[in-house]
This record gives structure tokens, sequence and C-alpha cells, in this order.
């Protein structure tokens, strides 16, 4: 798109450009904004070329606008190159592109640039300072961020209010504690804002009694509370689970008329939710008159922290229906594992195509930690929805893997029974120097189990320590026992459960019943039932499969004792349920569910089913 822009500008002639009308420009700077906040990318572009064409950029303001716009975007290298044709750019230019590059959590060209700025003889003010502290903060240069605190005593800023926050905040996220208090202490006065500062810096770095200190010192103080303030304040209950003073919280922000907030109302749903009140998350988010795309995402995640993957893809199909937000990287990420969860493959699909309309995961061929992490996301939900070749075409695809990339296709390969080609991805993997880990041989032998490996997963078993330097743990060993199961192989698993060096969980015994229950062994399944009992009363399915186990066998007074046992615990089988994938979204269906909305057309549909298959039904 910008290249088109600049063949524009190259294309027209000087005397069509007009004089710049102070309304006009006054309106498209607004528009600006307005398109930055939206981030609605196409108007914003159409509005850049009409800017081109009426020689509106010959304004520094213009092109302030354009790089907060691009930026906020999230198309930076469009805003960078709008920095790039502006001449000679002056401190706001800088500033502009510094935040964009942060906004886009591209710590190190920001960084790039200040020290370009530097060198072109630009001062810094008091709103560059912040920006550049927070790079170096972020990418972990202490030397950087003392080099800025020297600077601000060159310039003068280091009385700001705003300057010496940034500071405090910056020294206590290295853990710098006396620097950061230091800071605090020789301002010539102490704000709110001052005061959230030292609140945030402390919630960060995990001193939570030191963080709550700094509020009653500020409430001492005399200073009155900030919407800033109240945040901050939250991220420190949310830290220490403590909902009930949360909803004491609330209860204030509302007498102080700090409901109306949306960064307050996205706090509080963010604390609900890490506190597990979920259903007190999702009130608050009904009644914002106002959300931004952190609202839309905090209340998302908050559904699939609590599991509700259906209710996930739900809120996600009402964002896009509002239309008043564009799902960027968090959306898509917490999405995704909602689409794996359900196989909901039409959706996932639908994501991915819409990532790669807009440009996430690929970012111009530079190697990015969040592209990793959400192209992994994407491979996961391909491999988990059983489309192991588009898995592989993302995998094939992405500029940077780490282990988790590896690890991703070895485990899709693995659960769908392609043991052979998860082989084959792990030795490319020790081919390219990537060192496994836990998780790693927990794939491998996943694999080697469902697709009947054996000789190659004791193999595995018995080099993890001396070839690989990774000690098992019981989910290796449970693996293995799992693989031992499935090819029959009762006495061996018992064997290995017996003599391996740590103790056998409830899920190892679990995966030993299944396999005796498959192979009819009752004796051994006996031995098992109880060891999983002892561990584990209150788990439905062990008694489930001790059940089937005596009724394989026509023991059926044993299959009796068992049911009769499960009513005396108190131990309830849980409820199965199915889904299915539409255009409209997932539909879920419990055991005699009739909550759903088409419930009288469904079941009609089923009695139907039943006449023409000449089969009676009990409702």
């Amino acid at each position: 798109m910008y290249k088109q822009i600049i063949n524009i500008k190259t294309q027209t002639p000087k005397i069509i450009i007009r004089t710049i009308t102070t309304t006009t420009l006054t309106t498209c700077i607004t528009s600006l904004q307005t398109y930055a906040n939206q981030t609605n990318l196409t108007q914003g572009q159409k509005l850049h070329s009409h800017m081109i064409i009426n020689g509106f950029l010959a304004s520094p303001l213009s092109v302030t606008s354009l790089i907060n716009m691009y930026s906020k975007c999230n198309h930076i290298f469009d805003a960078y190159s709008v920095f790039n044709m502006s001449n000679e750019p002056n401190v706001f230019a800088y500033n502009a592109i510094i935040a964009g590059f942060i906004y886009n959590d591209m710590l190190k060209p920001a960084i790039r640039v200040y020290e370009k700025m530097r060198g072109e003889g630009v001062n810094v003010d008091r709103y560059t300072v912040p920006c550049v502290v927070k790079a170096f903060s972020g990418a972990g240069d202490v030397f950087g961020l003392k080099r800025v605190h020297g600077l601000v005593f060159k310039v003068g800023v280091n009385d700001d209010m705003f300057v010496g926050s940034s500071f405090v905040h910056g020294y206590l996220k290295f853990g710098m504690v006396e620097e950061g208090y230091k800071v605090f202490e020789e301002l010539p006065e102490r704000d709110v804002v001052l005061w959230n500062a030292m609140i945030n810096g402390y919630a960060q770095i995990g001193e939570v009694d030191n963080a709550l200190e700094c509020l009653r010192k500020l409430r001492g103080d005399g200073c009155v509370m900030s919407r800033f303030t109240v945040t901050g304040v939250l991220s420190v209950l949310t830290l220490k689970g403590d909902v009930w003073n949360g909803k004491g919280v609330h209860g204030l922000v509302t007498k102080m008329g700090y409901f109306s907030g949306v960064a307050v109302c996205n706090a509080l749903i963010d604390m609900y939710g890490k506190c597990k009140s979920f259903r007190d998350a999702l009130d608050i988010f009904e009644v914002m008159a106002v959300k931004d795309i952190y609202s839309w995402n905090s209340i998302i995640g908050v559904h699939q922290q609590s599991g509700d993957h259906e209710g996930t893809l739900k809120l996600f199909d009402r964002m896009l229906r509002d239309g008043s937000f564009c799902p960027d990287l968090v959306t898509v990420t917490t999405v995704l594992p909602a689409c794996s969860h359900l196989a909901a493959l039409r959706h996932g699909k639908e994501i991915h195509g819409y990532m790669i309309t807009k440009g996430l995961g690929n970012h111009n061929g530079e190697d990015r930690a969040d592209d990793t992490y959400i192209n992994n996301a994407v491979m996961d939900m391909y491999g988990k929805c059983g489309s192991m070749k588009e898995a592989q075409l993302v995998f094939d695809h992405m500029g940077g893997k780490d282990s988790a990339s590896w690890n991703i296709m070895i485990m899709g390969y693995a659960m769908q029974g392609f043991g052979n080609e998860a082989l084959d991805v792990f030795s490319k993997m020790c081919e390219t120097n990537m060192i496994p880990d836990e998780v790693t041989f927990v794939g491998i032998l996943s694999a080697c189990s469902h697709s009947g490996l054996v000789k190659k997963g004791q193999e595995f078993l018995s080099q993890m320590k001396s070839k690989y330097k990774v000690i098992p743990t019981v989910e290796h060993y449970t693996c293995v026992i799992d693989m031992l199961g499935r090819a029959g192989l009762l006495k061996e698993a018992y064997g290995l459960i017996s003599e391996m060096p740590i103790e056998a969980n409830s899920v190892m015994w679990r995966a030993f019943l299944a396999a005796c229950r498959v192979h009819g062994n009752g004796k051994l399944a006996e031995i098992a039932v109880r060891k999983v009992v002892e561990l584990e009363p209150e788990h439905c399915g062990s008694y489930v499969l001790m059940s089937n186990v005596y009724g394989a066998t026509g023991r059926y007074e044993e299959v009796f004792d068992v049911r009769d046992n499960m009513r005396q615990q108190n131990v309830k089988k849980t409820l199965g349920c199915s889904w299915i994938e539409f255009r409209d979204g997932v539909h879920v269906f419990g055991t005699g569910d009739r909550a759903h909305p088409a419930e009288e057309l469904i079941y009609n549909e089923l009695r139907s089913l039943y006449m023409t298959m000449g089969l009676s039904q009990t409702t």
C-alpha cells in the first residue's frame, strides 16, 4: 500500500499541490486519530493518499499523526516509511515512531531510533524519556536505562513527575528497589502519578505487601486515588487472588465514579476472571457502556480460562459482528485453543485466514518471538483438529522455530497415529541442534504408544537420561505403560510400574486399568482399581472401567457391587457431551439436552430417524 502512495507522490505535478488550509488539515489530523483508536487501517490509508495528493505532508503534525495511525493499526513498517520520508524529522516525529515500535513490542528498533535521534542532535523531551525507559527496561538493558537517567539531568527534565515515575517503574522492574525508591524520594513533589508508579512497579515484581503499603501512604498523604491507582491496586489483588478485597475496591470505584472508565472495568474483569469469579467478570463486561479491544480480549480470555470453549467462540463471533474492533494477536492466540479443544476446524481455518490477511505472524521475514508464538498456536490447532498437512505447511513456512514448535509437530503426529512421521520430526530437530526437553519425550513416547512401536519406545525411555540428559518423569512412564498395555504386554507393564524409581499416580494406574479392560485381564484390573480408588476415590472413570471389565467377563454381580459402591461413595458419572460445527458456530449437546433453541426441531428429526430405522424411542 505504501509503495502505491509513494508512486502517487512522485507522479503528482507540483502545480496541483494546494495551499494547506488549516480547517482541512485539522480535520485530517482528527480523523487519523479516530482511525488509530479504531484500528481502521483501510480508512487511514485512504486518508493518507488524500493528504499526499493535497500536499498536507508538509506539516510535521501530519507526519506524526500518520506514524501514530499506522503504529496503532499494527503496520509499523508503514509507520517507519512515513518517518523516513519526512525531511529532518523533529522531536515529535521521533517520539511517535519510538512509541510506535514500543506499542508493537519491537523494543530493539525503538532503541535504535533513539540512538539515531541522539546522533542527529535532536534533544529528547519529557515525552521521549518515558518511552525510551520502557524500551530499555523491557529489553533488559539496565545500563541503557542508567545512561538515559544521566541524560535527563543534562536536558533538565529530571524534576518532571512523568519522567520520574517512568524511572521508578523501570528500576523496580529490574528489582532495583533502592534505586527506584531513591528517585521517588528525590522528586520535589509526589503526586498520584508518582505513587501509581511505585504501586505498579512493586506489583510487577511481585512485592504485593510493599505495593499495598504504598497505597496506605498515598491515602495518608492526602492524595486522591486516580483511575490508574485503582488499576494498580487491582493488579496487586489479582496477584494475591484476593477476590474479597477486590470486591471492596469494586464498591469503592463505583462510589468514586470511576466505574465508567474503560481501563478500570478492564482491570475488574481481569481480577474477577483470574480469581475464578467468572460470572462477576461477565456482568462487568455486559454493563460497560464503552468497550475497547482489551475489554473483548479480557472477557474472551476469562471464558477460555474457565474451560467454556463454546462460550469463547460465541464471544469471538459476537466481537466480529460488533465490528468496532479487529481481533489482534492476543485475541487470536486466545481463541485458537478453544478451536483446538472443540476440534472446530472451520473456525480455526477462518481465524488463520484472517491472520494471513492482516499479516499476523509474519513481519516481513523478521524473526520475532510473538510470530513464533502465534504460529505455534495455529499449528497446535491444526494438529488437534487432525489436519497435520496444514500444520506441516505452517511449520515449513515459519521463519523462526523454538522447541515448542518442534514439540507441537511431534505431538500432533503422535496423537494422529503417525509414529514414523513423529520420529522423523524428532530426528530433524536433533539435526538442527535443538535440545529436546521433557515435553519432547512425552510426544515421542506417545507416538510409539499410538503406533505400536514398542521396541523404539523402550529404547527412548532407556536413553533419555544417558543420551539426552532428560530425567524421566511420571508422565513419561505413563506413556510407556500405555504403550505396553496397548500391545497386550500387561505383565511387562505391571512389572515396570512395580520397579520404576518413582511412585505411580492415579493417571498411570487408570491407563493400566484401561489396558486390562481391553484385554480382559480381570485379575490385574482388580489390583489397578484398588490403587486408583485409594489415590483418587472421587473419580468416576475408575469405577466405570472396572464395571466394564466385570461386564465383559460376565461377572454381573461384581458389576452391581461396583455401582453400589459408587452410590455409597457419592461418586457420579460425568455426563458426556457431543458437539457439531456449523457455519454459524459450534453447537454442544449433552445427554438428554433440551436447552438448545432448536430443541423441538432436533427431537422431531430424531423421531423421524428412529421410525426410519425401525427403532423404538424412549424419552
